[in-house]
């Protein structure tokens, strides 16, 4: 087998490259170099002046490979050092580096360019080029190389700092692998910090190739290098298989993400030269770019933009009040917005712009960022003064453009009935025109026409032209549509069930019934509660046996509460919420410790009144369970994330602390305190959301959000209250028509035609991922959590309605004393039939919303206790 070759450069510029097998025939490679170059061989480099004909690194096409390499001829060693014979460039010529052509064999992948996209743009990646830095040849650096062989990549071999570094910058490789196993040859970490400090390190991969560990060896953290500027660790492992495995999986992963990320460069160099103003904010309004036309529009400096929020700028008073809350309920919803908007220059002067937001999905379905687009409208002389300087013709002609297309697409919408402002389009008295144009951006900016509006609007335009039965039954449709309660199921009058005309009217209304007098009682509320004090916190591992033996079972829908309540002595939410926090990691969200936890849910359960037979702390632990459930089932686990969870198990902790045992009815018959506090709307679901946040914040030690970041926090605020205010049994058909027509019929329809199809959709995931239909689920769900005991185990179910039955028959014989108007008849305690009542409450409140949310989440039936009653009747 052959020896190693020799190679030799002639005063000529020839460089001769020999092989000398046993049979002593030569085989002779020659590269030649012209005339006159400045030929200097250092790191494998070679000056030149000549063109890119010349290659930049000495070509290295004789080396052989190794025995355990496939598809490579084993190789002997040579008799004179043992070594195995491999090309001795480095060795004969003193040079410091080394460059690898693809072998000729056909088992190695040839190098080629390969196609990727990144969102719309399409880009070629070049073969990629690896440098090894390796001060002594090895087994381990013959298994990269011959691993970038096989892998079709280009690759350079440094024996030297310098002559890496060199070799680096001038080949901008995509991986480097450093030999961090012997500090006696060089400082791998110093070799990799030095590389990392050049502008092109950016997006290269490098890695430690580091001592396998021995038997007894403890792991060692990886930080010291990932300081160092490394990306990742490998062992010691010479195997060929090995070595390309890594190098692959480097490719797949983070190098094609690097190559899209570089691929960035040109479209921030696209924003960076366009004349319109580009702000990119994040989904919380926080500003992350703006380009240098947004700094000349605006005056500020980048420097002063970036990273406010826009809440922190200065904004003008010419705008109308409410164009903002229409801006962020507009894009808030993933809809694009345009219009016309007044901005404040750092200068404190005025501008109109055209203005156009759109948001920008994310990972998960979610809106991470809104891009707006900002025009200067030219249709004074200070907006021209402002800008001048910076805008030309072109601008001149950008914009009657603009104009022109805007006209049209005004023209088009006109062609409706709007005849009012056809006719005053039409006009041609100047002094209108006048009046009309000094307006007209401020009305293009407006939200006229409600949805709602437009809806009738199309309806009327249908009637025109339809057969008289149609139009018709269209003015019946017109009639329902004006009405204010659009989701509220309207009773008859007639032989209608009086438990349900009680129960619903007890439920639904603001309560506030006229006396005999025609005048509202007042009168503070006599339902205050005096708490115990609170036991001595206990962790979760010092749970008596006896209740942690029942907590084990408390991821069934099974699980009985009143067995915990029974045990805790009526104080079973601390133990429960505890375990289901820690099997959810709340407390690593909200990055709170387990005693800040417990002494939280001390307070909340505290403030539960005992007393009262339904709305306590047990029923509170009750929803919560169920809440827990529902999260745990996989098309719920699919919509929501980490925020959603906790934030549903929270609102299901909280939603109805501090219940007086009395309906919103009562309270603003009664004139409570409560009720003139939140004006007889809402009035207890309100009080549960605003004390939970009172309690939890005034002192530091139960405060689980005093960890949180400003934005979190508010997220995190805004989903409990939500959630809370929809367990208000007034909104209670609006919330379950809007997730059935939003999600479940949708839905429904997707997988239809998935199946029909014969191939699964993602259709289904992303339409419950939008954040406005993410909101109706957690709504849907403590919904389903707060009214779930019809659906728990018969006896369960049994105790429960007796429990709810003894709250309203004590209200009712309050009602009475007081002289106030008894909102639910029904409940009185000596004529009421406990089954029937609870079959109207099924009827009209369960069966309907259970039947959506069952659907929605695939879980096991839950109406056998449902359907029992339903076989009683």
């Amino acid at each position: 087998m052959g020896c190693a070759p020799s190679i030799h450069v002639s005063q000529s510029g020839v460089i001769y490259c020999r092989d000398s097998d046993e049979s002593n025939s030569p085989h002779q490679t020659t590269t030649t170099i012209s005339q006159g170059t400045a030929a200097t061989l250092h790191g494998l480099f070679i000056k030149t002046d000549a063109a890119d004909s010349i290659p930049s690194v000495l070509a290295y096409q004789s080396r052989q490979p190794p025995p355990n390499c496939p598809g490579h001829p084993r190789r002997d060693k040579e008799p004179a050092t043992g070594r195995e014979g491999r090309s001795g460039a480095h060795r004969c010529c003193g040079v410091e580096a080394e460059t690898q052509t693809n072998s000729q064999s056909s088992s190695v992948k040839q190098a080629s360019a390969t196609e990727t996209e990144i969102g719309p743009m399409r880009l070629t990646q070049d073969p990629i080029q690896v440098l090894l830095i390796f001060a002594k040849e090895d087994k381990q650096s013959d298994g990269f190389w011959w691993a970038c062989d096989r892998a079709g990549y280009r690759c350079n071999i440094a024996r030297t700092p310098e002559s890496a570094l060199e070799c680096f910058l001038d080949k901008q490789h995509e991986i480097i692998v450093i030999d961090h196993r012997n500090s006696r040859y060089f400082d791998a970490e110093a070799i990799c910090r030095s590389i990392r400090a050049t502008k092109p390190a950016e997006h290269t991969v490098i890695l430690a190739v580091v001592p396998p560990l021995s038997a007894d060896q403890e792991e060692a953290s990886v930080l010291s290098l990932l300081h160092a500027g490394f990306n990742r660790r490998y062992l010691e492992n010479s195997s060929i298989i090995a070595c390309y495995n890594e190098l692959i999986q480097i490719e797949y992963g983070e190098v094609r993400s690097q190559f899209k990320l570089r691929a960035c460069n040109s479209v921030f160099t696209a924003l960076e030269h366009c004349h319109e103003g580009i702000e990119i904010t994040s989904e919380d309004h926080v500003i992350q770019y703006v380009n240098p036309a947004f700094e000349r529009m605006m005056g500020y400096q980048k420097g002063e933009l970036i990273g406010k929020e826009l809440t922190e700028l200065p904004k003008s008073d010419k705008n109308r009040a409410d164009l903002l809350d229409t801006i962020n309920t507009c894009i808030k919803r993933g809809k694009e917005w345009q219009g016309v908007y007044y901005a404040r220059r750092k200068s404190g002067d005025s501008i109109q712009q055209h203005v156009k937001i759109t948001p920008v999905t994310g990972q998960g379905g979610k809106i991470r960022h809104f891009v707006s687009i900002k025009k200067l409208c030219c249709t004074n002389d200070s907006n021209k003064q402002t800008y001048k300087t910076h805008r030309d013709e072109k601008h001149a002609g950008d914009q009657f453009q603009s104009e022109s297309h805007s006209f049209r697409y005004k023209n088009k919408r006109k062609e409706s009935i709007d005849v009012k402002s056809v006719t005053s389009r039409s006009s041609d008295a100047p002094s209108l025109q006048n009046r009309r144009y000094s307006s007209v951006a401020r009305i293009h900016s407006m939200t006229i026409e409600a949805p709602i509006t437009k809806v009738i609007n199309i309806i009327n335009s249908a009637q025109e032209n339809s057969p008289v039965t149609v139009a018709e039954a269209l003015d019946r449709v017109l009639e329902i549509l004006r009405t204010t309660e659009l989701y509220s199921p309207q009773l008859g009058t007639k032989d209608e069930d009086p438990h349900t005309s009680d129960l619903v009217g007890g439920l639904m209304t603001d309560g506030l019934k006229r006396l005999s007098g025609n005048e509202y009682v007042f009168s503070k509320n006599t339902t205050n509660q005096s708490h115990g004090h609170l036991s001595v916190p206990v962790t979760i591992n010092d749970v008596p046996p006896c209740i942690a033996h029942l907590l084990d079972n408390e991821e069934s829908w099974d699980f009985n509460i009143f067995e915990l309540e029974a045990v805790t002595n009526k104080r079973p939410l601390v133990y429960l919420g505890l375990k289901i926090f820690a099997r959810f990691g709340v407390c690593e969200f909200l990055n709170c410790s387990e005693a800040t936890l417990r002494a939280w849910f001390q307070v909340i359960e505290a403030n539960y009144h005992s007393s009262n037979s339904y709305h306590n702390s047990t029923h509170a632990a009750d929803v919560l369970h169920a809440t827990a459930f529902f999260l745990g089932k996989e098309r719920v686990k699919a919509s929501l994330d980490h925020l959603d969870e906790v934030a549903a198990l929270i609102a299901a902790t909280v939603h109805d602390v501090d219940h007086p045992g009395r309906t919103n009815s009562f309270l603003c018959n009664a004139g409570s305190e409560l009720a003139v506090l939140y004006n007889d709307t809402a009035v207890l679901e309100s009080h549960h959301a605003a004390l939970a946040f009172q309690l939890t914040v005034k002192d530091n030690k139960c405060n689980i959000f005093k960890n949180l970041n400003r934005n979190h926090y508010r997220t995190l605020r805004q989903a409990i209250i939500d959630m809370v205010l929809a367990t208000e049994m007034t909104k209670h058909f609006e919330h379950v028509n809007k997730f059935v027509n939003s999600i479940t019929k949708p839905m429904a329809s997707e997988e239809t035609n998935s199946h029909n199809e014969g191939s699964d959709c993602e259709c289904t995931t992303n339409l419950k991922n939008f954040p406005d239909n993410q909101t109706l689920i957690k709504r849907m769900m403590i919904k389903c959590a707060d009214v779930a005991n019809p659906c728990r185990p018969l006896e369960l179910c049994i105790e429960w309605a007796g429990r709810i039955s003894e709250e309203y028959f004590a209200q009712t014989d309050e009602e009475k004393r007081q002289g106030l108007p008894v909102v639910m008849p029904v409940f009185d305690r000596n004529t009421c039939s406990i089954p029937k009542s609870q079959i109207s409450f099924i009827d009209y409140f369960i069966m309907d919303m259970f039947d959506a949310w069952d659907g929605e989440i695939l879980i096991f039936p839950l109406f056998s206790n449902i359907l029992f009653h339903q076989k009683g009747k």
